[in-house]
């Protein structure tokens, strides 16, 4: 993988943006204003570090020798993965996908909350099914 197919990678999904706020020779990858991916694009070695699931970290840096602890990250959150190493460049792609999906911004589930009669429902809780409400007796009061 090429330092631009690195780039490319990481401006892939919807809304990453490419910023430098620790100089011109560090890429850093956000997503609404958090980060999902970093790297010196420029370096001789090639590296990037994502967010990562503690657990799968963990195993990655256990299976495979060029997965190091986040290069002055928080080391349970983050990996650097040189590039060209013993990580295929499928899996780099699929890191990288993997640590915006950590970051990006959550979907509200307003649809579903009002579905069960919760706060800005357009169904009074009456109008609810016997059997849906018995796991909202804690939320509403009955109907008097």
């Amino acid at each position: 993988m090429t330092a631009e197919q690195l780039r490319a990678a990481c401006l892939k999904p919807p809304g990453a943006e490419e910023t430098f706020p620790f100089g011109e020779e560090t890429s850093v990858f956000k997503v609404a204003k958090k980060i999902f991916a970093i790297s010196s694009l420029e370096s001789e070695t090639l590296t990037a570090s994502v967010k990562c699931d503690p657990e799968i970290s963990e195993a990655l840096r256990g299976s495979h020798e060029s997965v190091a602890p986040g290069y002055h990250l928080n080391k349970r959150h983050w990996i650097t993965v040189t590039i060209n190493g013993d990580v295929d460049d499928g899996r780099v792609r699929d890191l990288i996908e993997d640590s915006y999906d950590l970051v990006k911004p959550k979907r509200k589930k307003v649809g579903a909350r009002r579905a069960v009669g919760g706060r800005g429902s357009a169904r009074p809780y009456r109008a609810i099914a016997p059997e849906a409400r018995e796991g909202c007796r804690r939320v509403f009061r009955t109907p008097g």
